[in-house]
């Protein structure tokens, strides 16, 4: 997720009456976070063996960061570390080599999945909108335009174009006042044309879009209309808002206390139930104890030991470069989208498929069930729930071949992700779990595969140091985390479904990933004046059912509006 579909931000902008703001505008977006509510605790303290840092390779002259420090200095900042002492990890004594290591390891990262229209082994117990509402997380929480996959990137010079915060800037811009054209006179969200095609999804409505062609969202972030998927998604927040203005102006609500509202739901679904989804349970107990034992963060407070903001809130690199880009592995190659259209490639090379940054096709309305579990249906239909794939070290073979409106030199994801984690100068993910003080994966453990319960996909996995010994003791930090998720970690994940109930073996981030994950999350949240956390964390959200309210909640809420 840092991107589950990584692409490159729309450079065009959409020309209507009134411009939509560019992403890449700091004054559009960023806004200063609150103080930290509670100091963290103390990370345990660990002496670690380690290389002195290898000499600069600068592509270039003259390019900012040519004598940058091989480890950040800042624990905080718009980006920063939470191991800023550890040394960075390096994959050859030459650039070159290093790029052909990361090369072939990319390489075996990727499958070559087709898509399908029924289940198969590849699926975990995860419906296939967490895929998606975790990318829309990213687009809310970090945007950096600027660093290279072919330069030494400095650290320290990098900026977040996002506020990090769950404020849902990228749904909201900045505000009724500044952004209006989002906005009627009333403050509901204007919507685009209607689509059809879904009879599960009557009223739905693509995003407003420009006269161009293609044409553009005018949207608060371009990025969130990057694919279908997530387009709708960001019509579906839309819609919540709407809906929430409907039940609340009436009563005298203002559109800031109705503002308020849509982000504290949304935020309660990141903590309650998005988490909880994907981090295995343990992990999660150990950062947010109150989710697990429903409680609330003045009886059971959380534990940071590692996100650790002195001042402001930060976008830590280890998260965004490296433990949030698990999602790339959820991605599915194709979707169905509704009873009246099939499955659909992700991406083709034609550009084609499922690629956004367009108006698609007006009979393409999503049925929502058939991403989240919103009501249960028969497991062996096509019309069933999908589920995402699996968190493994395969992604499916569209994202090793991306096209260019998406993403380009390179063009395969996994090779795009190993290069910036490389460039960032991230560490390995042994010094990271050295640095947690938890057990460390020995290298015939991280393998390079499908983790299905299929022989042959059992057969087929490899360690990683079979593609390089630069690997030995030294996997990238993206790699391990991902590894981290095979048996016997995976977790029992049971699904209601309309003929019977399904439980799946299913992969989650660990003790590595798990919690810088949590960590960032609960750390954003908590320096968050403006959440509810900070504000009231005895709150409970209105459209929530005995304290619980999850994302298919969210969902069935806006399909009504």
């Amino acid at each position: 997720m840092a991107d589950p579909v990584t692409s490159k931000p729309a450079n065009a902008a959409p020309t209507a009456p009134s411009q939509a703001p560019s992403a890449a505008t700091p004054e559009a977006d960023i806004k200063p976070a609150g103080p930290l509510a509670k100091p963290a605790a103390p990370a345990p303290t660990l002496h670690i063996d380690a290389p002195p840092p290898m000499p600069i390779r600068p592509h270039g002259t003259g390019v900012r960061g040519l004598t940058l420090s091989r480890g950040s200095q800042l624990f905080e900042g718009r980006f920063g570390r939470m191991f800023r002492a550890l040394p960075p990890a390096d994959f050859g004594d030459t650039d070159e080599q290093t790029g052909k290591a990361l090369q072939d390891l990319a390489t075996a990262m990727v499958g070559n999945d087709p898509p399908k229209d029924g289940p198969d082994a590849e699926e975990s117990g995860i419906p296939a909108v967490y895929t998606y509402f975790g990318q829309f997380i990213d687009h809310d929480l970090t945007f950096d335009p600027s660093s290279s996959l072919q330069k030494q990137s400095d650290p320290e010079a990098l900026v977040d174009f996002r506020t990090p915060r769950f404020d849902l800037d990228n749904i909201y811009g900045r505000g009724k006042d500044d952004d209006p054209y989002f906005y009627d006179k009333d403050g509901r969200f204007l919507l685009g044309q209607p689509l059809s095609g879904a009879k599960a999804n009557p009223k739905a409505r693509d995003l407003p879009r420009s006269q161009d062609d293609p044409a553009r969202a005018v949207i608060g972030d371009p990025r969130n209309d990057e694919n279908t998927i997530v387009s709708q998604l960001q019509g579906l927040f839309h819609r919540f808002h709407n809906a929430v203005f409907a039940d609340l102006a009436p009563q005298g609500y203002s559109f800031e206390e109705i503002q308020r509202e849509v982000r504290w739901h949304y935020q309660w679904v990141v903590i309650n139930d998005f988490l909880p989804t994907l981090v295995q349970p343990d992990v999660l107990a150990a950062v947010l104890p109150h989710v697990a034992k429903k409680t609330d963060i003045l009886r059971d407070k959380p534990t940071l030991a590692f996100y650790r903001a002195k001042r402001d809130a930060f976008m830590p690199l280890e998260f965004s470069v490296a433990a949030y880009r698990f999602g790339h592995s959820m991605v599915r190659p194709g979707y169905r989208l509704s009873e009246t259209v099939g499955v659909q490639p992700v991406f083709t090379s034609g550009g084609s498929g499922l690629t956004g940054f367009r108006a698609f096709p007006k009979n393409w309305a999503i049925d929502w069930a058939l991403f989240a579990d919103v009501e249960p249906r028969d497991s062996q239909s096509t019309q069933r729930t999908q589920l995402a794939y699996r968190i493994d070290t395969s992604l499916v073979g569209p994202l090793g071949a991306l096209p260019d409106s998406v993403g380009a030199n390179p063009n395969s994801l996994a090779l795009r992700n190993l290069l910036r984690g490389w460039r960032l100068r991230l560490p390995s993910g042994q010094d990271v779990a050295r640095a947690m003080g938890v057990p460390v994966l020995r290298d015939e453990e991280i393998l390079i595969g499908k983790f299905t319960l299929d022989r042959g996909d059992i057969d087929a996995q490899k360690p990683i140091t079979t593609f390089g010994k630069v690997f030995a003791d030294n996997c990238p930090l993206w790699v391990y985390v991902l590894a981290e998720t095979r048996l016997p970690a995976m977790i029992d994940v049971t699904l209601q479904a309309a003929d019977r109930l399904l439980t799946i073996k299913t992969p989650k981030l660990g003790p590595v990933g798990g919690r810088i994950v949590a960590e960032t999350f609960a750390g954003i949240m908590l320096a968050d004046s403006s959440s509810y956390l900070s504000q009231f964390p005895l709150w409970k959200p209105r459209y929530g059912k005995d304290g619980i309210f999850r994302l298919r909640d969210l969902i069935a809420k806006a399909l009504a509006a």
